[in-house]
């Protein structure tokens, strides 16, 4: 079929590197990958940091001009999409062209990543979570990432139109690395993470706490990420046993995840994590917190072992239990190996999204004049 997508939290095109980018991006990937034809149809972006009705009613008069040229385009062409997909809306980025088109044209609207905050239904985002909450309205199908984000929607969509699709990745480059690792001890950890303000920081800041808990055990961290709190971060963890090595590019890191053998990180207020399938590609088992949407992607005791979210003591525990057995990191990473390749290929992600845009258009075939 032939897909119009776009992406108002954060464009494809975007120059910052972030997990959303390339979700995005891996969503474009798997389509093209299953057949059908995707047209990026715009980039523009209507995130908006700012609490303001004003500046939000401006973004929300841009991005209808927008769309108005779409159609145009459309309309002079004498050919429109089968379906029309957004990816990731919210109340600091709702979506105004999709539903536009998708009422002008008679379209099925579909919406992959749809957080929603009730809380945010009063106070300063209250116009934005309106004008989100009529995207989800209008939507023949809305696909959650996690369970946590379904929790939130399924108070305003029937069943019939909410679903889980459960990230994934290309597994190939991962795989092909892999065959390089070397058991060698002690363990070696890694650890891959932006250096921003707030919940990134936070994350290494439980980490450090949970690796000063075991000091008296022979761990070495591997660090990637960098960023404006970088020297804070790297101040945190004793100098003898960390090696740091930057922001890496994306083709760099199935070499490093090959080289190591557990993944850590504190996932503090992560919506999942696209580094938890990464290194579970790679054969690496995980420690980590569990915040919203890990636990649908790291099998507790299975791939990896969770602990409440923030919870420094029962991480550092976990840590313990890996490092002082072998054995079990590595069961820990077959595990994960085994659940990624079964459940977050690139096949498996393309072959969800055909069922879930097969199940927009049956949705909207049905939908009856308001």
């Amino acid at each position: 079929m032939k897909v119009a997508f776009t992406s108002p939290m954060k464009p494809l095109d975007h120059p910052v590197p972030s997990g959303d980018r390339t979700m995005g991006r891996l969503f474009v990937q798997a389509l093209k990958a299953g057949g059908h034809e995707v047209d990026i149809v715009s980039n523009f972006r209507s995130w908006t940091k700012t609490a303001s009705e004003e500046v939000q009613r401006a973004i929300r008069d841009d991005a209808w001009r927008e769309a108005d040229r779409i159609a145009e385009s459309w309309e002079q062409s004498g050919s429109k999409p089968d379906v029309f997909l957004t990816y990731h809306l919210y109340h600091k980025a709702p979506d105004w062209i999709g539903p536009r088109l998708a009422e002008r044209f008679d379209l099925p609207y579909a919406i992959l990543e749809a957080s929603r905050a009730p809380k945010r239904q009063t106070g300063d985002w209250a116009f934005g979570f309106a004008e989100a909450d009529k995207a989800l309205q209008r939507a023949d199908m809305v696909g959650a990432l996690h369970n946590a984000d379904a929790g939130c929607l399924s108070p305003v969509l029937n069943d019939d139109h909410l679903s889980i699709m459960l990230p994934f990745i290309d597994t190939t480059p991962f795989e092909a690395a892999t065959k390089t690792r070397s058991a060698e001890t002690p363990l070696k950890l890694l650890t891959v993470g932006m250096m921003r303000p707030g919940d990134k920081t936070i994350s290494y800041e439980v980490l450090a706490a949970a690796l000063n808990r075991i000091a008296d055990l022979p761990w070495q961290l591997t660090i990637i990420g960098d960023g404006e709190t970088r020297e804070h971060v790297l101040s945190l963890f004793p100098q003898d046993r960390i090696t740091w090595l930057g922001a890496l590019p994306p083709e760099d890191l199935p070499a490093q995840y090959a080289a190591h053998d557990l993944f850590v990180w504190p996932a503090i207020r992560e919506a999942f994590g696209l580094v938890f399938l990464e290194a579970q590609a790679s054969g690496l088992g995980v420690i980590a917190g569990d915040t919203f949407g890990v636990p649908d992607i790291v099998q507790n005791e299975k791939s990896g072992l969770l602990s409440k979210e923030g919870d420094v003591e029962t991480f550092a525990q976990n840590l313990r239990r890996a490092i002082e057995n072998p054995d079990l990191c590595r069961a820990l990473g077959k595990s994960a190996l085994d659940h990624v390749n079964a459940n977050h290929t690139l096949k498996a992600g393309a072959d969800r999204l055909t069922r879930f845009l097969t199940a927009a258009i049956a949705n909207h075939s049905r939908r009856t004049p308001s």
